[in-house]
Protein backbone atom coordinates (compact mmCIF):
# COMPACT_ATOMS: atom_id res chain seq x y z
CA UNK A 1 0.00 0.00 0.00
CA UNK A 2 1.35 3.41 -0.81
CA UNK A 3 1.22 6.11 1.40
CA UNK A 4 2.45 9.98 1.72
CA UNK A 5 3.78 11.91 5.02
CA UNK A 6 5.08 14.91 5.51
CA UNK A 7 8.62 15.57 6.81
CA UNK A 8 10.81 18.04 8.00
CA UNK A 9 13.97 18.24 6.92
CA UNK A 10 17.18 19.23 9.66
CA UNK A 11 17.09 22.50 7.71
CA UNK A 12 13.52 22.86 9.04
CA UNK A 13 11.93 22.54 5.16
CA UNK A 14 8.78 20.63 4.40
CA UNK A 15 9.32 17.62 1.95
CA UNK A 16 6.71 15.00 1.31
CA UNK A 17 7.55 11.01 0.64
CA UNK A 18 5.73 8.69 -0.84
CA UNK A 19 6.10 5.24 -0.09
CA UNK A 20 4.81 2.35 -1.50
CA UNK A 21 6.36 -1.31 -3.24
CA UNK A 22 7.25 -2.02 -6.68
CA UNK A 23 5.95 -4.92 -8.13
CA UNK A 24 8.68 -7.05 -6.74
CA UNK A 25 7.55 -6.25 -3.54
CA UNK A 26 10.44 -4.06 -2.40
CA UNK A 27 9.95 -0.88 -0.44
CA UNK A 28 10.30 2.22 -2.33
CA UNK A 29 10.55 5.76 -1.37
CA UNK A 30 10.30 9.24 -2.87
CA UNK A 31 10.47 12.82 -1.64
CA UNK A 32 8.59 15.88 -3.30
CA UNK A 33 8.65 19.47 -2.43
CA UNK A 34 4.99 19.63 -2.70
CA UNK A 35 1.86 17.50 -1.49
CA UNK A 36 0.30 17.66 -5.22
CA UNK A 37 3.70 16.48 -6.85
CA UNK A 38 3.40 13.49 -4.67
CA UNK A 39 0.12 12.86 -4.83
CA UNK A 40 0.48 12.73 -8.78
CA UNK A 41 3.33 10.33 -8.29
CA UNK A 42 1.61 8.27 -6.02
CA UNK A 43 -1.21 7.73 -8.58
CA UNK A 44 1.24 7.07 -11.31
CA UNK A 45 3.47 4.80 -9.40
CA UNK A 46 0.23 2.60 -8.41
CA UNK A 47 -1.29 2.44 -12.05
CA UNK A 48 2.62 1.22 -13.57
CA UNK A 49 3.09 -1.30 -10.47
CA UNK A 50 -0.73 -2.21 -11.47
CA UNK A 51 0.16 -2.90 -14.75
CA UNK A 52 3.86 -4.61 -13.91
CA UNK A 53 5.27 -1.56 -15.97
CA UNK A 54 7.15 0.66 -12.88
CA UNK A 55 10.30 1.36 -12.57
CA UNK A 56 11.80 3.24 -9.78
CA UNK A 57 13.99 6.18 -10.15
CA UNK A 58 17.46 4.50 -8.68
CA UNK A 59 16.40 1.42 -11.20
CA UNK A 60 16.25 3.58 -14.65
CA UNK A 61 19.01 4.33 -16.99
CA UNK A 62 19.35 7.01 -18.87
CA UNK A 63 18.23 8.21 -22.23
CA UNK A 64 22.30 8.15 -23.41
CA UNK A 65 22.52 4.31 -22.08
CA UNK A 66 19.26 3.71 -23.83
CA UNK A 67 19.90 5.76 -26.82
CA UNK A 68 23.18 2.99 -27.08
CA UNK A 69 20.78 -0.30 -26.31
CA UNK A 70 18.51 0.85 -29.28
CA UNK A 71 21.66 1.73 -31.44
CA UNK A 72 23.37 -2.03 -30.43
CA UNK A 73 19.98 -3.64 -31.03
CA UNK A 74 19.78 -2.09 -34.70
CA UNK A 75 23.55 -3.86 -35.50
CA UNK A 76 22.17 -7.19 -33.69
CA UNK A 77 19.02 -7.00 -36.09
CA UNK A 78 21.66 -6.70 -39.17
CA UNK A 79 19.96 -3.71 -39.91
CA UNK A 80 22.61 -1.82 -43.01
CA UNK A 81 25.65 -0.34 -41.49
CA UNK A 82 24.25 2.91 -42.60
CA UNK A 83 21.33 2.66 -40.41
CA UNK A 84 23.37 1.45 -37.69
CA UNK A 85 25.00 4.61 -38.25
CA UNK A 86 22.68 7.10 -38.79
CA UNK A 87 21.14 5.48 -35.71
CA UNK A 88 24.65 6.38 -33.97
CA UNK A 89 24.60 10.10 -35.31
CA UNK A 90 21.23 10.46 -33.86
CA UNK A 91 21.68 9.99 -30.56
CA UNK A 92 25.16 11.38 -30.40
CA UNK A 93 24.65 14.86 -31.95
CA UNK A 94 21.37 15.28 -31.43
CA UNK A 95 19.65 13.44 -28.35
CA UNK A 96 22.01 13.36 -25.91
CA UNK A 97 23.68 16.60 -25.97
CA UNK A 98 20.36 18.10 -25.02
CA UNK A 99 18.43 15.38 -23.55
CA UNK A 100 21.15 12.33 -22.73
CA UNK A 101 21.43 12.78 -18.78
CA UNK A 102 17.68 12.54 -17.87
CA UNK A 103 16.20 9.07 -16.50
CA UNK A 104 13.83 7.11 -18.46
CA UNK A 105 11.94 7.50 -15.21
CA UNK A 106 11.46 10.82 -15.17
CA UNK A 107 10.60 11.65 -19.03
CA UNK A 108 7.74 13.14 -19.53
CA UNK A 109 5.14 14.59 -22.44
CA UNK A 110 6.18 18.19 -21.45
CA UNK A 111 10.40 17.12 -21.16
CA UNK A 112 9.59 16.05 -24.53
CA UNK A 113 8.16 19.04 -25.92
CA UNK A 114 10.67 21.16 -24.46
CA UNK A 115 13.33 18.83 -26.48
CA UNK A 116 11.38 19.59 -29.66
CA UNK A 117 11.74 23.08 -28.64
CA UNK A 118 15.68 23.07 -28.83
CA UNK A 119 16.02 21.07 -31.50
CA UNK A 120 14.16 23.57 -34.06
CA UNK A 121 16.14 26.20 -32.13
CA UNK A 122 19.26 24.64 -32.86
CA UNK A 123 18.72 21.91 -35.69
CA UNK A 124 16.79 22.05 -39.35
CA UNK A 125 13.50 21.64 -39.15
CA UNK A 126 14.30 18.37 -41.13
CA UNK A 127 16.70 17.60 -39.03
CA UNK A 128 14.56 18.06 -35.62
CA UNK A 129 12.35 15.97 -37.32
CA UNK A 130 14.67 12.99 -37.82
CA UNK A 131 16.26 13.12 -34.49
CA UNK A 132 12.54 13.13 -32.93
CA UNK A 133 11.62 10.08 -34.68
CA UNK A 134 15.11 8.59 -33.57
CA UNK A 135 13.59 9.39 -30.04
CA UNK A 136 10.75 7.63 -30.43
CA UNK A 137 12.34 4.81 -31.65
CA UNK A 138 14.82 5.25 -28.01
CA UNK A 139 12.10 5.12 -26.04
CA UNK A 140 9.78 2.49 -27.63
CA UNK A 141 12.92 0.15 -27.80
CA UNK A 142 13.62 0.75 -23.84
CA UNK A 143 9.61 0.22 -23.18
CA UNK A 144 9.99 -3.29 -25.33
CA UNK A 145 12.56 -4.04 -22.31
CA UNK A 146 10.61 -3.04 -19.57
CA UNK A 147 12.58 0.07 -19.15
CA UNK A 148 9.95 2.52 -19.22
CA UNK A 149 5.92 2.08 -19.03
CA UNK A 150 5.24 4.11 -21.57
CA UNK A 151 6.19 6.07 -24.38
CA UNK A 152 5.61 9.98 -23.65
CA UNK A 153 7.17 10.78 -27.12
CA UNK A 154 4.74 9.46 -28.70
CA UNK A 155 2.06 12.62 -29.09
CA UNK A 156 4.75 14.84 -29.87
CA UNK A 157 5.58 15.84 -33.26
CA UNK A 158 7.02 18.44 -35.90
CA UNK A 159 4.58 19.42 -38.39
CA UNK A 160 5.87 20.23 -41.96
CA UNK A 161 5.60 23.98 -42.87
CA UNK A 162 3.04 24.86 -45.61
CA UNK A 163 4.86 25.57 -48.82
CA UNK A 164 3.62 26.91 -52.19
CA UNK A 165 2.97 24.30 -54.62
CA UNK A 166 5.50 25.64 -57.44
CA UNK A 167 8.26 25.24 -54.47
CA UNK A 168 7.68 21.70 -54.18
CA UNK A 169 7.71 21.12 -57.35
CA UNK A 170 11.08 22.91 -57.67
CA UNK A 171 12.35 20.36 -54.96
CA UNK A 172 12.23 17.89 -57.72
CA UNK A 173 14.69 18.97 -60.40
CA UNK A 174 13.74 16.99 -63.46
CA UNK A 175 16.20 17.04 -66.50
CA UNK A 176 15.01 18.98 -69.58
CA UNK A 177 14.26 16.25 -72.52
CA UNK A 178 17.36 18.07 -74.30
CA UNK A 179 19.44 17.27 -72.05
CA UNK A 180 18.61 13.39 -71.81
CA UNK A 181 18.39 13.15 -75.55
CA UNK A 182 22.75 14.50 -75.35
CA UNK A 183 23.07 12.39 -72.87
CA UNK A 184 22.29 9.13 -74.94
CA UNK A 185 23.66 10.39 -77.63
CA UNK A 186 26.68 11.69 -75.99
CA UNK A 187 27.48 8.09 -74.30
CA UNK A 188 27.84 6.65 -77.29
CA UNK A 189 30.49 8.84 -78.31
CA UNK A 190 32.90 8.90 -74.98
CA UNK A 191 32.06 5.27 -74.12
CA UNK A 192 33.41 2.85 -76.49
CA UNK A 193 32.31 -0.51 -74.63
CA UNK A 194 35.72 -1.61 -74.68
CA UNK A 195 38.65 -0.24 -75.15
CA UNK A 196 42.67 -0.79 -74.88
CA UNK A 197 44.13 0.55 -71.45
CA UNK A 198 47.78 1.80 -71.60
CA UNK A 199 49.36 -1.55 -70.76
CA UNK A 200 47.47 -2.89 -74.21
CA UNK A 201 45.04 -5.12 -72.33
CA UNK A 202 41.39 -4.87 -73.34
CA UNK A 203 39.03 -3.38 -70.49
CA UNK A 204 35.08 -3.05 -70.69
CA UNK A 205 33.24 0.03 -69.46
CA UNK A 206 29.89 0.15 -68.45
CA UNK A 207 29.23 3.91 -67.97
CA UNK A 208 26.90 3.58 -71.44
CA UNK A 209 24.61 0.72 -70.91
CA UNK A 210 24.32 2.02 -66.81
CA UNK A 211 22.79 5.37 -68.29
CA UNK A 212 20.73 5.00 -70.84
CA UNK A 213 19.11 2.06 -68.12
CA UNK A 214 18.92 4.56 -65.66
CA UNK A 215 17.31 7.11 -67.37
CA UNK A 216 14.44 4.55 -68.70
CA UNK A 217 14.13 2.68 -65.48
CA UNK A 218 14.47 5.04 -62.80
CA UNK A 219 16.56 2.52 -60.83
CA UNK A 220 18.00 3.99 -57.92
CA UNK A 221 22.11 4.14 -58.06
CA UNK A 222 22.74 2.11 -55.03
CA UNK A 223 20.06 -0.76 -56.83
CA UNK A 224 22.20 -0.37 -60.62
CA UNK A 225 25.44 -0.95 -58.58
CA UNK A 226 24.20 -3.54 -57.08
CA UNK A 227 22.26 -5.52 -60.33
CA UNK A 228 23.08 -9.30 -61.19
CA UNK A 229 23.08 -10.44 -64.58
CA UNK A 230 20.60 -13.13 -62.80
CA UNK A 231 18.25 -10.63 -62.16
CA UNK A 232 17.79 -8.91 -65.80
CA UNK A 233 15.42 -11.19 -67.43
CA UNK A 234 16.07 -10.28 -71.58
CA UNK A 235 13.46 -12.32 -73.18
CA UNK A 236 10.68 -11.36 -70.80
CA UNK A 237 11.89 -7.81 -71.23
CA UNK A 238 12.43 -7.34 -67.55
CA UNK A 239 14.89 -5.82 -64.88
CA UNK A 240 13.64 -7.81 -61.34
CA UNK A 241 15.46 -5.38 -58.75
CA UNK A 242 16.36 -7.95 -55.57
CA UNK A 243 19.50 -6.28 -54.42
CA UNK A 244 21.45 -3.10 -53.77
CA UNK A 245 24.74 -2.01 -52.80
CA UNK A 246 25.14 0.40 -49.94
CA UNK A 247 27.13 2.98 -49.37
CA UNK A 248 30.67 0.40 -48.13
CA UNK A 249 29.55 -1.81 -51.89
CA UNK A 250 27.80 -4.70 -49.60
CA UNK A 251 25.03 -6.31 -50.89
CA UNK A 252 21.43 -6.65 -49.61
CA UNK A 253 18.32 -6.50 -49.99
CA UNK A 254 15.89 -3.40 -51.29
CA UNK A 255 15.69 -0.62 -48.15
CA UNK A 256 11.78 -1.90 -48.27
CA UNK A 257 9.14 -4.78 -49.60
CA UNK A 258 8.18 -2.19 -52.26
CA UNK A 259 11.94 -1.76 -53.30
CA UNK A 260 11.67 -5.20 -54.60
CA UNK A 261 9.78 -4.54 -57.93
CA UNK A 262 9.88 -5.98 -61.35
CA UNK A 263 10.89 -2.82 -64.12
CA UNK A 264 9.87 -3.31 -67.76
CA UNK A 265 12.11 -2.42 -70.69
CA UNK A 266 12.44 0.10 -73.52
CA UNK A 267 13.70 -0.95 -76.71
CA UNK A 268 17.04 0.81 -76.30
CA UNK A 269 17.95 -0.72 -72.80
CA UNK A 270 17.14 -4.01 -73.88
CA UNK A 271 18.80 -3.81 -76.98
CA UNK A 272 21.71 -2.02 -74.94
CA UNK A 273 21.99 -4.52 -72.20
CA UNK A 274 22.19 -7.71 -74.84
CA UNK A 275 24.96 -5.80 -76.78
CA UNK A 276 26.96 -4.85 -73.02
CA UNK A 277 26.49 -8.57 -72.15
CA UNK A 278 28.59 -10.18 -74.81
CA UNK A 279 31.14 -7.46 -74.14
CA UNK A 280 31.36 -7.44 -70.30
CA UNK A 281 33.58 -8.85 -68.62
CA UNK A 282 32.77 -11.70 -66.24
CA UNK A 283 32.19 -10.82 -62.33
CA UNK A 284 32.67 -12.72 -59.38
CA UNK A 285 29.06 -11.38 -58.40
CA UNK A 286 27.71 -11.53 -61.55
CA UNK A 287 27.44 -7.73 -61.90
CA UNK A 288 25.50 -5.93 -64.79
CA UNK A 289 27.61 -2.56 -64.19
CA UNK A 290 30.96 -3.79 -62.39
CA UNK A 291 34.06 -1.78 -62.34
CA UNK A 292 37.08 -2.48 -64.32
CA UNK A 293 38.32 -4.58 -61.63
CA UNK A 294 34.86 -6.63 -61.83
CA UNK A 295 34.42 -5.13 -58.01
CA UNK A 296 31.23 -3.21 -57.38
CA UNK A 297 31.49 0.42 -58.45
CA UNK A 298 31.70 2.88 -56.27
CA UNK A 299 28.73 5.57 -55.58
CA UNK A 300 31.56 8.70 -55.57
CA UNK A 301 33.29 6.50 -59.25
CA UNK A 302 30.01 6.68 -60.92
CA UNK A 303 29.57 10.34 -60.04
CA UNK A 304 32.24 11.59 -60.85
CA UNK A 305 34.04 9.40 -63.97
CA UNK A 306 30.65 8.77 -65.21
CA UNK A 307 27.88 11.06 -64.65
CA UNK A 308 29.81 14.80 -64.29
CA UNK A 309 31.98 13.38 -67.00
CA UNK A 310 28.76 13.09 -69.26
CA UNK A 311 27.08 16.52 -68.23
CA UNK A 312 30.40 18.41 -69.72
CA UNK A 313 30.58 16.18 -72.78
CA UNK A 314 26.93 17.06 -73.04
CA UNK A 315 27.99 21.25 -72.16
CA UNK A 316 25.47 21.17 -69.22
CA UNK A 317 28.16 22.26 -67.03
CA UNK A 318 31.44 23.53 -67.14
CA UNK A 319 34.74 21.46 -67.70
CA UNK A 320 36.56 20.69 -64.01
CA UNK A 321 39.17 22.70 -63.21
CA UNK A 322 40.61 19.89 -61.49
CA UNK A 323 39.16 16.81 -63.08
CA UNK A 324 40.94 14.20 -60.34
CA UNK A 325 38.65 15.88 -57.88
CA UNK A 326 35.50 16.49 -59.52
CA UNK A 327 34.24 19.90 -57.65
CA UNK A 328 32.32 21.21 -60.48
CA UNK A 329 29.10 22.05 -59.59
CA UNK A 330 25.82 20.25 -61.85
CA UNK A 331 22.94 21.96 -62.13
CA UNK A 332 21.51 18.15 -61.07
CA UNK A 333 22.12 15.04 -59.36
CA UNK A 334 22.47 11.71 -60.92
CA UNK A 335 19.15 10.78 -58.77
CA UNK A 336 17.33 13.52 -61.28
CA UNK A 337 17.39 10.01 -63.83
CA UNK A 338 15.20 8.67 -61.16
CA UNK A 339 13.08 12.09 -61.96
CA UNK A 340 13.36 11.73 -65.57
CA UNK A 341 11.89 8.33 -65.49
CA UNK A 342 8.81 9.10 -63.23
CA UNK A 343 8.04 11.64 -65.54
CA UNK A 344 8.55 9.67 -68.97
CA UNK A 345 6.25 7.42 -67.03
CA UNK A 346 3.81 9.52 -66.21
CA UNK A 347 3.61 11.16 -69.16
CA UNK A 348 3.31 8.14 -71.18
CA UNK A 349 -0.15 7.93 -69.26
CA UNK A 350 0.88 5.49 -66.36
CA UNK A 351 -1.46 5.41 -63.41
CA UNK A 352 -0.35 6.62 -60.84
CA UNK A 353 -0.68 3.17 -58.98
CA UNK A 354 2.02 1.89 -61.80
CA UNK A 355 4.11 4.86 -61.17
CA UNK A 356 4.43 3.64 -57.77
CA UNK A 357 5.10 0.03 -58.09
CA UNK A 358 7.59 0.86 -60.75
CA UNK A 359 9.17 3.21 -58.96
CA UNK A 360 9.65 1.44 -55.80
CA UNK A 361 7.99 3.78 -53.28
CA UNK A 362 6.38 2.35 -50.32
CA UNK A 363 2.92 4.02 -51.04
CA UNK A 364 0.65 6.08 -53.52
CA UNK A 365 1.62 8.98 -50.89
CA UNK A 366 5.01 9.39 -51.44
CA UNK A 367 4.55 8.94 -55.16
CA UNK A 368 1.85 11.94 -54.99
CA UNK A 369 4.22 13.64 -52.67
CA UNK A 370 6.91 13.81 -55.12
CA UNK A 371 5.52 13.57 -58.26
CA UNK A 372 2.03 14.74 -57.70
CA UNK A 373 2.60 18.15 -59.64
CA UNK A 374 3.20 16.48 -63.14
CA UNK A 375 -0.15 14.67 -63.44
CA UNK A 376 -2.31 15.99 -65.76
CA UNK A 377 -5.52 17.83 -64.65
CA UNK A 378 -8.32 15.17 -65.32
CA UNK A 379 -10.49 18.34 -66.08
CA UNK A 380 -10.20 21.61 -67.79
CA UNK A 381 -9.94 24.27 -65.17
CA UNK A 382 -11.35 26.96 -66.77
CA UNK A 383 -14.05 24.92 -67.99
CA UNK A 384 -15.25 23.82 -64.84
CA UNK A 385 -15.47 26.76 -63.23
CA UNK A 386 -17.82 28.31 -66.02
CA UNK A 387 -19.93 25.13 -65.72
CA UNK A 388 -20.16 25.75 -61.29
CA UNK A 389 -20.91 29.49 -62.58
CA UNK A 390 -23.40 28.54 -65.03
CA UNK A 391 -24.98 25.49 -62.81
CA UNK A 392 -25.19 28.52 -59.71
CA UNK A 393 -27.01 31.43 -62.28
CA UNK A 394 -29.59 29.57 -64.15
Amino acid sequence: MATIRKRILPSGEARWLVDYKDGAGKRRAKMFETKREADAYMVKARAEVAAGTHVADSQSVTLAEAADLWVERGRIDGLEATTVRQRRQHADLHIKPLIGAMKLSRLTAPVVEEFVDRLLETRSRAMARRALTSLKGIIGEAQRRGLIGHNPAAAAKIAQRRVEHDEEADAVIVPPKDDLRAMLAQAAVIWPLARKNSRGATVTCCWRPLIVTAIFTGMRASELRGLAWSNVDLDAGLIRVRQRADRYNRLGPPKSKAGRRDIPLAPMVLSGLREWKLTCSKSAMDLVFPSERGEILWHTNLYVQCFLKLLEACGVCAPRSNPERGRTKAPYSFHALRHAAASLFIEQGWTPKKVQSVMGHSSIQVTFDIYGHLFPTPDDDAAAMAQMEARLLR
